[in-house]
């Protein structure tokens, strides 16, 4: 068959998508690689009701309420597509009228040795998302980037104990200075290793030989776009200051007809409630393009009745 819609990604910006889409009657399929961003993170937050759910249970609920109205959701990769069609690394191929893509960003860590494997627990960056879980604890930034005085000014909120650690972020002492004011720590040795005592954070190791204890850890990644399927239509991720974005109009609308796209890929700072409401106003543009494009249909085919006036 020929869907309506075929959605790349079933994070919340596509299911929310296809939902929205299910519920205005569209034929929807929706292709789920099963590598989402917030994996590792414990419980979604800011998210009215659903607070603290984990994000497997959050992605299964949203698949089936996809297909309780009508939508189709498929597991698979989605290795090259055209504004009709995709194909799957395992040959498959879809056919459709629109393409959706929500395929979300990855976030490039530092690379800083034991950083990664707490990813999501003691490490983390955004303090709406985490903050309130490690309130008034000790908290340490991890300098890379101008944004991570920003992050260090931010988390001084949750917290009176902050250390700013410095390691390769350059700043000045006027940079500095509303740090200090507000009572962050400074440190500028360069950290050499997030340490852990088996899977809880137990802090830094500065190139001193220096542990600093710290019970959460915040860096700054860059963010970038999972635009691999959007490859092959000619459309690539724009770098920009945090790491790279599909650019696309305020409705989702790409530069390539028939293609669309929705949350954190063209979105860096989308959180999940806001990527799931991207989700489903960008559903209300497409299915308005649809509906243009069958009425243009209808009224080519139309054919008066006999003495009717044209």
């Amino acid at each position: 068959m020929t869907y309506d819609v075929i959605v790349i990604g079933g994070g919340p910006a596509g299911a929310s998508a296809a939902v929205a889409l299910g519920r205005a009657l569209r034929s929807v399929l929706l292709v789920d690689a099963g590598h989402p961003r917030n994996a590792p993170a414990d419980g979604i937050h800011n998210f009215l009701t659903r607070d603290n759910i984990p994000p497997a249970e959050f992605r299964a609920q949203a698949h089936a309420e996809v297909t309780r109205y009508g939508g189709s959701v498929i597991s698979g990769t989605v290795v090259s597509a055209t504004p009709r069609s995709v194909t799957l690394a395992d040959g498959r191929t879809f056919e459709g009228r629109r393409l959706l893509v929500t395929t979300g960003l990855t976030d490039e860590l530092p690379e800083i040795p034991g950083l990664r494997e707490q990813w999501g627990h003691g490490v983390i960056h955004c303090p709406y998302c985490h903050g309130y879980e490690v309130r008034g604890q000790a908290i340490g930034i991890i300098g890379t980037s101008p944004m991570s005085l920003h992050q260090a000014m931010m988390w001084r909120q949750w917290s009176d104990d902050v250390t700013f650690f410095q390691h390769t972020a350059e700043a000045d002492e006027a940079a500095l200075l509303p740090l200090r004011a507000r009572g962050v720590r400074i440190v500028t040795d360069k950290v050499v290793e997030v340490v852990s005592d088996g899977p809880a954070l137990s802090g830094v190791r500065l190139s001193d030989g220096t542990l600093v204890r710290r019970d959460a850890l915040v860096v700054a990644p860059r963010f970038l776009a999972n635009a691999e399927p959007l490859a092959s239509l000619g459309l690539t991720a724009e770098p920009n200051d945090f790491g790279s974005s599909v650019p696309a109009d305020p409705t989702g609308r790409t530069a390539v007809p028939g293609v669309w796209v929705a949350g954190n890929v063209t979105d860096q700072m989308a959180q999940v409630v806001s990527a799931a409401a991207a989700g489903l106003m960008v559903a209300a543009a497409l299915n308005m393009d649809l509906i243009t494009e069958d009425t243009a249909a209808a009224v080519a085919a139309y054919s008066p009745p006999s003495g009717q006036a044209q």
